[in-house]
């Protein structure tokens, strides 16, 4: 019986075993959805949320800012989405509590326009002044505030006055013997009119043959009063100002313009401008005036316009953006920005550019300083004409872009380009004037054109003189060097414009190279990047123009690509981890 009741147990405990063993191993696996949920919940768990006004908020899990009550974001949005580490973003909650501004940068561009600033104002020739013709009390008043709008004829005020009672007197005895005395009949109704008195009021007066106690203070144009200088049952003396009026109709835009601008404006040169409350219109007007003196302050003059504005759309007041299309074009004319946006660093400071993005976003960007002119700076190298700089909350960008973990003015890239002389960066801008030649004789699919392009590019490396530059700078030189003269050849021993876009990949990364390296002498030139060159391998490429016209496709996909960089001239090329890959291998079969 114990050896029965032995087997019994051991064959239980068995199958115990061998029905959570078969479980175990049939057990459903957790949900792709389980599965992710607790990865979400774990990688939540280590995110640190932080406020985009305040960086220095770090706090384990989503809530409201401590400081400022706004909602707390994961550090990770903080960062730039454009791919640019010199780009912060901030949410429009932070733009709006930093109170930023933005200011478009002046100056004349490639193409002959010139960006300036200034404002709407009030026509000088349409303000008039109400003033009171006799002495008198306010008995009733019809305008009892700024910004009222009144017609020509409009009663404003109506006076009491004891001198205009007996001259109302002096008109009646004077009507009634006017046959004999004609002289003081006239005499009497000219006194009433030189007090503007209307002719329906003088007649009535001698119709009625009695004198009115309190005589109506007539509108003499249409507009908006601007100023009351009265009250009701003030007493007012002959000449006092009783309103100011002003007609809107017609407006001023005045520009200010710095000396350096002065002679490519001529009267009659058409001008485009936007203002900021009403965004997507432009208006249009024509230079009418250039004043001739200079403000001693600013060295700037005011360029004047006039428009209609019948539609009463603009104000006076309103900040003004403009383009003055000029007859000459002018590249080198001075830029200036105000001392608001500049973050001081030395001659080499920084201000915050505005750039097209979903969110509010602004670019770190190094300016070269001149000479102060009032309360701005010249800007020698930096930036565009028409660029929009912040003016007012570019410290709160920068400290917040700094305790990020974002380049800032304290923590800047290191610089790429190398220090050389005006001779030499002129000579190596012929060799890029030839380099253009070749990339548009691609875009063009012309073969031939390529290759006379090369010959020109030979002949102006040729010219260069390596012994102006010295050191790395001659070391970095001579590696350019022979990269570009080994691209040239291969291109000109190319049978087919396939196998010479494929060299022109290799020579556009040494000319991309030099411009970095060394710079050269345009204003502003562009690094486009084409995805699909060499079977979506991508390929760079430097062009002198914005506008997409690709060279390794030609007119097949001209437009294909994007810019990556912008050059300007004079500014440093920072040293960024992969600004300038080398191109893909290629393969010969």
């Amino acid at each position: 019986m114990k050896k029965i009741f032995e087997n019994k147990t051991v064959l239980i405990l068995s199958t115990l075993i061998l029905g959570a063993l078969i479980g175990w191993i049939l057990k459903p696996s957790a949900s792709p959805s389980e599965a992710e949920h607790d990865h979400v919940g774990e990688a939540g768990a280590n995110t640190v949320w932080t406020c985009s006004m305040h960086p220095q908020i770090r706090l384990g899990e989503p809530g409201s800012c401590p400081i400022c009550g706004m909602d707390l974001i994961p550090t990770n949005q903080m960062s730039s989405g454009s791919g640019n580490p010199l780009v912060y973003e901030m949410t429009p909650e932070a733009v709006a509590l930093a109170n930023i501004h933005t200011t478009r940068v002046g100056g004349t561009n490639a193409a002959g326009e010139l960006f300036l600033t200034g404002k709407i104002q009030a026509d000088e020739r349409e303000n008039a002044s109400v003033t009171a013709k006799f002495p008198g009390r306010i008995e009733k008043l019809y305008v009892t505030f700024t910004g009222e709008r009144v017609q020509v004829g409009q009663k404003l005020a109506t006076l009491y006055s004891p001198e205009l009672l007996s001259a109302q007197r002096e008109l009646i005895e004077a009507g009634k013997s006017k046959a004999d005395f004609p002289e003081l009949y006239q005499a009497a109704k000219e006194k009433l009119r030189l007090w503007k008195l209307t002719e329906a009021q003088i007649q009535a007066i001698e119709q009625s043959g009695k004198v009115s106690e309190q005589i109506d203070i007539l509108a003499d144009q249409s507009g908006v009063v601007t100023q009351r200088n009265v009250a009701l049952g003030d007493y007012v003396s002959t000449g006092q100002v009783l309103f100011n009026v002003v007609n809107l109709n017609k407006l001023w835009v005045l520009l200010d313009a710095y000396e350096s601008d002065l002679a490519s404006i001529k009267l009659g040169d058409p001008i485009s401008f936007s203002v900021a409350g009403l965004p997507g219109e432009t208006f249009t007007a024509k230079v009418s005036f250039i004043d001739p003196l200079l403000d001693p302050n600013t060295r700037a003059a005011s360029v004047r316009a006039e428009i209609s504005n019948s539609g009463q759309k603009l104000k006076p007041e309103m900040f003004v953006t403009a383009q003055v299309k000029t007859r000459t074009a002018q590249p080198g004319s001075d830029l200036t920005v105000p001392r608001t946006a500049i973050l001081w660093s030395g001659k080499r400071s920084v201000v915050y550019v505005k750039v097209p993005a979903e969110r509010p976003s602004f670019e770190m960007r190094e300016v070269s300083l001149g000479a102060r002119m009032g309360d701005n700076y010249l800007v020698e190298s930096g930036l565009q004409p028409g660029e929009e700089i912040v003016t007012h909350g570019a410290f709160a960008i920068d400290a917040a872009a700094q305790l990020s973990g974002q380049f800032s003015m304290m923590n800047r890239p290191e610089t790429k380009s190398l220090e050389v002389s005006p001779e030499f960066k002129s000579q190596i801008t012929q060799v890029a004037e030839a380099y253009f030649g070749i990339k548009n004789a691609l875009v063009n699919d012309d073969l031939e054109g390529t290759k006379k392009g090369v010959s020109l590019l030979s002949q102006e490396l040729s010219k260069v003189n390596m012994s102006l530059v010295k050191d790395q700078a001659h070391v970095q030189w001579m590696n350019q060097l022979n990269g570009l003269k080994e691209a040239s050849q291969k291109i000109n021993a190319s049978p087919s414009l396939e196998e010479a876009r494929k060299h022109f990949s290799m020579l556009s990364f040494h000319i991309l190279e030099m411009t970095e390296t060394f710079g050269i002498n345009k204003d502003v030139v562009y690094k486009d990047y084409c995805p699909m060159a060499f079977g979506d391998q991508g390929a760079y490429w430097l062009s002198e123009k914005k506008d997409i016209t690709n060279p390794y496709f030609g007119a097949s996909m001209l437009t294909c690509g994007e810019v990556k960089q912008t050059y300007l001239k004079g500014q440093p090329v920072l040293n960024l981890a992969g600004s300038n890959p080398a191109p893909a291998p290629l393969h010969n079969h």
